[in-house]
């Protein structure tokens, strides 16, 4: 649970896309604290900007306005490649869509972030074999991605979210392409997971029921209209 800091403060977050009479306004004036250790769920009906809302936290975009704050500094003010580097250090990211490379067996695929940081095979096989036991799939170590069930693939996307030992962990939609029991296996890990490493986590979902097993629900609406948290 959170100690009271915050580790994402937004003010006055405002971001568009398109120009001129094309141009929609997909996130407001949007104000938002996080707390250290927080499980947060992002939820709303489709276009409000909840995957925006993550892409701007996630460094993988920047607001048209307002500012952006991680462990109490102003991203906004790094150049590309300290942004870059701040993401690959902080952050870990999962999507609804495992994106495993196919060639790469279940431990590779996890060990793929250290060896891009530049970490021998030791090392990288080291830390996909601890995640691997994390997620349950030891025995699927030198499975490749198609002989993995799409839950266990996830879990996998999961752990190699984990590999680099993020502090902030960012999951959109990560149950969205699950029936209902992956869906509540994969939560319950990426919720267990949350509180083994530490992790300060941002979840968009579109399932209330699962959102409300979080700490705590960021509502979002569509610009111009209010946000509610709960």
């Amino acid at each position: 649970m959170s100690d009271g800091s915050c580790l994402v403060e937004l003010r006055g977050v405002s971001k568009g896309f398109g120009a001129g009479s094309t141009r929609v306004e997909v996130l407001g004036d949007l104000d938002l604290d996080v707390a250290e250790g927080q499980l947060l769920a992002v939820v709303g009906p489709s276009g409000v900007g909840k995957s925006t809302l993550l892409h701007l936290i996630g460094l993988l975009d920047r607001p048209d306005e307002g500012d952006l704050m991680l462990d109490g500094d102003d991203v906004e003010l790094l150049d590309g490649e300290a942004r870059a580097h701040l993401r690959n250090r902080m952050i870990g990211f999962v999507f609804q869509h495992h994106y495993l490379l196919d060639e790469l067996d279940a431990r590779d695929n996890i060990g793929l972030p250290l060896r891009i940081a530049g970490k021998g095979a030791a090392a990288a096989h080291a830390r996909a074999d601890e995640l691997l036991e994390a997620v349950s799939l030891t025995d699927r170590a030198h499975h490749f991605p198609d002989q993995l069930s799409g839950g266990e693939q996830q879990r996998v996307a999961v752990a190699r979210a984990l590999a680099m030992k993020p502090r902030l962990l960012l999951a959109d939609e990560p149950t969205g392409n699950l029936d209902r029991e992956n869906s509540e296996q994969v939560f319950d890990l990426v919720r267990e997971l949350h509180l083994l490493a530490g992790l300060t986590s941002i979840i968009v979902t579109h399932d209330e029921e699962l959102a409300r097993m979080c700490d705590g629900t960021f509502r979002l609406a569509p610009a111009g209209q209010p946000f509610e948290y709960v």
